[in-house]
């Protein structure tokens, strides 16, 4: 309880009072008490110096103090009528009594009835005076005064003034107790108005205090109600602004952070994120996925044990060992997959290096592209190298002198224009494929009969079946067939495939055409009883120069470029091409063409 401010604002405000009040009440009981012995020691030396001592002086010198009783006794009478609280003594030298107004006194010695060091002093001449204050209840406070009696030059008494101080300090006694009630009057009130005005400063602070309390527990709907244009009031007033800008900027944050966790949740790229002890902070599901690693194993798992076994140069330890910058990349080849593992470190709060960030990028497909493009290019050089050397070895034996030989010159004119008639074909085909890279092609769509074309390319090619003695049959329920499609690209690919399938048939062998209708698409099968494609071959089948059986495919004329050309025209006419194989037993080849009007 007495730790809150209102308590120590009551403690607070009762101390200042009480000290005041004990100060206060202090001084003014001192200042009283030193008024009214003033007044007494006043009034006793008015006693004296105007009425007691020149009424002795009045005495004639020759009269001895102990024949001059009844005189002295006199003057003390004349002069105490109006007098009831003093006494007056006058001592002789023997510190006999000889005349007083207190009769119990007289005759008395002074020793043993007054201070004997203020009559002592007194006949040494001096003027004495003390306030003799017992602690004993029994006994009253009383002012003593002692002035010598002198007479003929000489000191031969001392006269004696007792006033009785119990009236002054019982009004004292009274006094201090009505300040000490007062004191405790005042300090019930100031804990009384200490407490209001202490909840009236607390007040604001406790409600300020709650709605902090609810703000730190995620509840930022929290205003507090300004109730003053004081400190208290810009508080509450800053207080709620705080909120608004906090709100504000929690709400700008939790939008970021869901960007940045969408963004790296779902980036086509892995990423991990790892401390300085190798302890793994962050891990996407996507670098999960590529390293084909649970949530659970990075959770608990530390980072150094995952990729050592992947690539021993990614691991922590090699990197802090061998690589100053930390910045790099390697490659990981998991399974069939390549992965490009590319880290950079990342700085802390105090700017200093707090871990490393690994991004994971899939360059499967990259590396696949690449190694086709370089045997593209092998491929090519390859299929320009052979006509062009056999034409340059004719041409050369013709220089020689062969030219003069007509049965030697047709033989080997005829070589180099079948060579020269080679290159022409594979300079069209890259033509082609390239004009269908960069959408460079137009195609003439017309509404044609799709089963009349189908029908005239097979019978271009039945000639080249009946040569190997091979069956070749269109089937069909369809008498027509009719579709959006460019006449001649459509041909092309028909005669590509039908001549692959005789090509590559044995003799006696069987190719069958077959076409139907099939929601809205026509389903176009060309299946052949030839050699089959292996099963490990068919996934680049459509690749450019790929050729399943490379010497065979070159012996009887072709390019490898057929099969790309034909899945380019089939696509571009938002058609489908798929190939089906066994070794052994024969090739199917399944095209399906849209057939509606609105096909673009």
């Amino acid at each position: 309880m007495f730790k809150s401010i209102r308590w120590k604002f009551i403690t607070i405000y009762f101390t200042l009072v009480f000290i005041a009040m004990a100060i206060v009440g202090v001084f003014i009981i001192q200042k009283f008490e030193a008024y009214h012995l003033n007044v007494s020691s006043e009034r006793l030396n008015m006693v004296a110096k105007d009425y007691i001592l020149p009424g002795i002086q009045k005495i004639p010198p020759g009269v001895s103090l102990e024949d001059g009783r009844e005189e002295f006794q006199k003057v003390i009478d004349r002069w105490s009528t109006g007098f009831f609280r003093e006494e007056i003594f006058i001592i002789k030298k023997d510190f006999e009594i000889i005349a007083t107004n207190n009769p119990g006194f007289n005759g008395e010695n002074a020793i043993d009835e007054l201070e004997d060091v203020l009559i002592v002093e007194g006949f040494k001449g001096q003027i004495v005076e003390k306030d003799k204050i017992s602690r004993d209840p029994t006994q009253d406070a009383t002012k003593n005064l002692v002035f010598p009696i002198i007479r003929n030059e000489k000191v031969e008494g001392v006269l004696y003034l007792r006033d009785n101080l119990t009236d002054i300090y019982e009004t004292l006694n009274k006094s201090k107790r009505i300040l000490t009630q007062a004191t405790f009057l005042a300090l019930a009130i100031t804990v009384l108005l200490g407490y209001l005005i202490a909840k009236s400063v607390t007040e604001p602070i406790n409600d300020v205090t709650k709605k902090a309390a609810h703000m730190a527990k995620g509840d930022f709907d929290q205003r507090v109600e300004i109730k003053s244009d004081d400190e208290i009031g810009k508080l509450a007033e800053m207080f709620n602004y705080l909120t608004e800008k906090l709100k504000t900027t929690l709400g700008e944050i939790s939008s970021e952070k869901s960007k940045m966790e969408t963004i790296l949740n779902y980036m086509a790229d892995g990423l991990i994120a790892v401390n300085m002890d190798g302890k793994i902070i962050h891990a996407n599901p996507k670098a999960m996925e590529m390293l084909k690693i649970n949530q659970e194993v990075f959770t608990e798992g530390d980072y150094d044990g995952i990729f050592e076994k992947l690539n021993e140069k990614l691991s922590l330890k090699y990197i802090k060992t061998y690589n100053e910058s930390w910045i790099g990349s390697e490659v990981i080849n998991i399974n069939e997959s390549i992965y490009k593992a590319s880290y950079a470190p990342y700085k802390n709060e105090r700017n200093e290096r707090g871990g490393l960030v690994l991004v994971i990028q899939d360059v499967t497909e990259q590396q696949r592209l690449e190694n086709m493009r370089r045997e593209f290019v092998a491929n090519v050089s390859h299929e320009l190298k052979t006509p062009i050397t056999s034409i340059k070895s004719y041409t050369e034996t013709l220089l020689s002198g062969a030219l003069e030989d007509k049965n030697i010159s047709e033989r080997f004119l005829k070589v180099i224009h079948d060579e020269s008639n080679r290159m022409a074909r594979l300079v069209r085909d890259l033509l082609q494929l390239s004009n269908f890279d960069y959408r460079q092609t137009e195609l003439s769509k017309e509404r044609k009969d799709l089963a009349k074309l189908i029908k005239q390319s097979v019978m271009k090619l039945e000639m080249a079946a009946k040569n190997k003695n091979q069956r070749l049959e269109f089937v069909t329920e369809e008498e027509e067939m009719f579709g959006y499609f460019d006449h001649d690209r459509i041909e092309q690919v028909l005669l590509n495939i039908i001549s692959n399938a005789i090509k590559y048939t044995e003799e006696d062998g069987e190719v069958k055409v077959h076409l139907e209708k099939e929601d809205g698409n026509a389903v176009l099968s060309v299946k052949d009883t030839g050699i089959g494609i292996p099963k490990e071959d068919l996934p680049r089948i459509f690749e450019r120069f790929y050729r399943v059986d490379k010497a065979r495919s070159r012996e009887l004329g072709g390019t490898g470029l057929g099969l790309s050309i034909a899945k380019e025209i089939i696509e571009a006419h938002s058609g489908t091409i798929e190939i089906f194989s066994e070794v052994g037993e024969g090739t199917d080849v399944i095209i399906k063409l849209p057939l509606e009007e609105n096909v673009v």
